[in-house]
């Protein structure tokens, strides 16, 4: 990795009214890379992901966030977005009376203010991604995530990392609530779409607490969190282990 390249986290102290959730937290993403931070509810995991987008009512106390040399800390969430971070909520929020073609066209503007990409050829990239994902373009008409069922949910928010092609994609519990089928498609869809528009490829900061999705978009580092730290690093071996014998492998500390 050159000096200053990927999402580079050290010694984070982050909390909500006083009360410490995170408490140092060492973890860099590098450009290309996934990593998958694993931990069982209430470990801080959540956090971390709202912390990082800048989340008004998450405090970070210390440490540092760099995005490719800048300070990430140092912006404002819409900024953090521009400069190519992207974060999928765990429950996306259901917005009436707004159409999903409209929101993504908005949201596109928002991020690319000097990107000039007409309606027409919005709409062109816009069924070219939802070919890929396998969505019908009847989803377009339809009000922001109202009705949606637990996996369109999930399948709109990679659609709206395919239309951003951001940096950094911190995908925050992509997979809970979603039957076998519906997590192989979302599964296959996020490793599909690792390739940025600037031709390299997204670095992935993947938030989960069963390690299922893995399958589908193997990591290269995975982080265990207990309590606000992480406590254990390892390779996809590790992801596998914890799905077989559970957390209390790294509580007991089984695995050395």
């Amino acid at each position: 990795m050159s000096s200053g390249q990927g999402l580079s986290i050290s010694r984070l102290r982050c909390g909500v009214n006083g009360t410490d959730i995170l408490k140092g937290i060492d973890l860099t993403v590098e450009p290309g890379h996934v990593h998958a931070l694993m931990g069982p509810n209430g470990s801080g995991k959540t956090t971390l992901a709202l912390a990082l987008a800048g989340h008004p009512q998450y405090a970070v106390a210390e440490g540092t966030v760099m995005l490719d040399g800048a300070d990430l800390l140092a912006m404002s969430p819409d900024k953090r977005a521009k400069a190519g971070v992207f974060l999928s909520f765990q429950y996306p929020a259901a917005i009436p009376g707004v159409k999903v073609a409209n929101f993504l066209f908005a949201a596109r503007q928002a991020v690319r203010p000097d990107e000039k990409l007409p309606p027409p050829k919005f709409r062109q990239l816009l069924l070219e991604k939802m070919d890929a994902l396998g969505m019908d373009a009847s989803f377009l008409g339809r009000y922001l995530n109202d009705g949606f069922s637990g996996g369109e949910k999930k399948r709109l928010e990679m659609l709206q990392m395919a239309v951003l092609a951001p940096r950094y994609a911190i995908l925050d519990e992509t997979d809970s609530g979603l039957d076998v089928d519906a997590l192989k498609h979302i599964g296959e869809a996020i490793a599909s779409m690792r390739a940025t528009e600037d031709g390299r490829r997204m670095g992935l900061l993947l938030i989960t607490h069963y390690p299922r999705i893995l399958q589908y978009v193997r990591p290269d580092v995975v982080h265990v969190m207990l309590d606000g730290r992480i406590v254990k690093t390892g390779g996809a071996d590790l992801a596998d282990r914890i799905e077989r014998e559970g957390y209390d492998i790294v509580r007991d500390g089984a695995i050395a």
